[in-house]
């Protein structure tokens, strides 16, 4: 599995019973994403590699026993959640609709409580921006920050201003590993709040907003090597939250053109992501953001029946090396189609490996030494995941 640095795929499991989750982890190394070499097809085009029909007759990629399952607090209760919010690699923080919260790690096989939230959140996303440094430094005179997980809500409501310093939200908080106190030892996990980006205290963004919805958190990613986050809403603009001091600042009144989750890929030095109209894996330069970033590829890695529409948003995983997984959701439905005439209870998802690569672009006369070169993608192997919902991959 040359150039894939990653060994393990860990997905987030939903069987079907309110309030419980499984902690699964696939193995690449037995479950191959990738060829050995190269894929045969060229990147980009209708002969891309991109799965067409046959795709029905794709290999099948049975869901691994799970590393851990878990409950909410009411497992009773069908009101009972539990979101899930992935840290590196192979662990994963869970809070339930109670704000109880503890965190699973599937390489010790370890799990532990941890602070509660403030308050649980309704439709929460997360960021996780590691300090694998400050996390095992213990001297006693210093107390740096250590890694942070950061829950936010997709759709914040509207807060007043109290003016002067700004104070915190309920709506914004992290995890942050450290030290109480510069005496202390021991390092452990502690829940801050935190203040709320501008736009959630100013009443202009809540008049009706973009389209007439209020503000979303469309898209949102780590940028700055770890030492921002940020995020965007359509209609208001983007801003940056600065991971150290928790400060916020706004980038522009413009947003990326990414929908969910966007990851910087140093080896690409570019921004990746899904299209906001097409859902394809995107590309966007971030080098200059005194404005809005421009798509420098955006690529198809399936060409699947018409009758197979997506239930839910794509998501990815970058496994390093210009390498990535892409997963598409596909209701129980399209299960029907398939070749061997297998079904499933539940929505099935596709993963696909993808590399992204530099090609060499051809000018009108039909040579390929112009001295340009764009990105192309090159699909790998697709391979499907049922009898269980992946909610989550990571």
């Amino acid at each position: 599995m040359s150039g894939v640095s990653r060994q393990f795929l860990n997905l987030i499991v939903d069987h079907g019973f309110p309030g419980v989750r499984s902690l699964c982890r696939i193995d690449l190394t037995l479950h191959q994403l990738f060829h050995p070499t190269a894929s045969p097809h060229p990147p980009n085009g209708a002969g891309s590699g991109a799965t067409t029909a046959a795709g029905l007759t794709m290999d099948s990629l049975p869901l691994p026993n799970p590393s851990f399952t878990f409950r909410s607090s009411a497992p009773d209760d069908d009101h009972g959640k539990i979101d899930c919010f992935p840290l590196a690699d192979c662990a994963v923080i869970s809070a339930d609709h109670l704000g109880h919260a503890f965190r699973l790690d599937a390489r010790t096989l370890l799990a532990g409580t941890l602070p509660s939230l403030h308050k649980p959140k309704s439709t929460p996303l997360s960021l996780f921006v590691p300090n694998a440094g400050a996390d095992t430094d213990f001297t006693r005179n210093r107390n740096p920050l250590g890694s942070s997980l950061f829950v936010m809500e997709k759709f914040p409501k509207p807060e007043l201003s109290c003016g002067g310093a700004p104070h915190n939200s309920d709506q914004f908080e992290a995890f942050v590993f450290h030290k109480v106190r510069l005496s202390d030892y021991i390092k452990a996990w502690h829940c801050h709040l935190l203040p709320p980006p501008p736009f959630v205290r100013e009443p202009e963004h809540w008049r009706g907003g973009a389209g007439g919805k209020p503000p979303e958190i469309g898209s949102y990613g780590v940028v700055g090597g770890g030492s921002h986050v940020c995020i965007s809403v359509e209609g208001v603009g983007t801003y940056c939250l600065e991971t150290a001091s928790h400060t916020w600042s706004e980038v522009g009144k413009w947003a990326l053109p990414f929908i969910g989750k966007v990851e910087y890929v140093p080896e690409l030095k570019l921004l990746f992501g899904f299209s906001g109209d097409a859902r394809r894996l995107a590309a966007a330069d971030l080098s200059a953001m005194d404005s809005q970033p421009q798509l420098v590829g955006a690529w198809e890695e399936l060409c699947l029946p018409e009758q197979w529409k997506e239930c839910r948003d794509p998501q990815f995983v970058n496994l390093g090396s210009g390498r990535f997984c892409i997963a598409r959701f596909f209701p129980t439905a399209a299960a029907d189609d398939l070749a061997d005439g297998s079904s499933s209870c539940k929505d099935f998802a596709v993963l696909t490996g993808v590399e992204v690569v530099p090609q060499q672009v051809r000018d009108n006369n039909g040579n390929g030494d112009n001295g340009k070169a764009e990105l192309g993608m090159v699909p790998h192997k697709s391979r499907r995941v049922s009898g269980a919902s992946i909610e989550a991959l990571f």
